[in-house]
């Protein structure tokens, strides 16, 4: 019996460390927000604060588990979360995308305030 306590803690532990590092992977470290700024408007990169990371990076991995049609929630749930987990999969295209478009418009990180 003891053993089996053991094991399932360490199950416990691995499956909590999996989300994690899912969720690590699939955080954005810049955005961009729309600025307007004498008729005009630019897309400003800024850099996130950790607890949006968190919940973009959750959210995007529930939508993409969501839109996944022709298998349950919570396999598709757990196909996302593994995919983030690898570095792979629709959570880590988001968040480069994200990045890419931060990277292409730092010309006006200037207008950041």
């Amino acid at each position: 019996m003891a053993r089996s306590t053991a094991f399932r803690k360490k199950i416990r532990r691995a499956i909590r460390e999996i989300l994690q590092r899912a969720v690590d992977n699939a955080k954005p470290r810049i955005e961009t927000k729309a600025r307007r700024v004498g008729g005009a408007t630019y897309q400003v990169p800024l850099e996130v604060p950790s607890d949006r990371q968190a919940s973009l990076a959750l959210r995007w991995i529930v939508d993409f588990a969501d839109a996944r049609k022709g298998m349950p929630m919570r396999d598709a749930l757990a196909a996302e979360i593994l995919e983030a987990y690898q570095g792979q999969g629709n959570a880590i295209r988001k968040r480069d995308d994200v990045h890419k478009m931060a990277q292409a418009n730092k010309a006006f990180a200037h207008f950041r305030w």
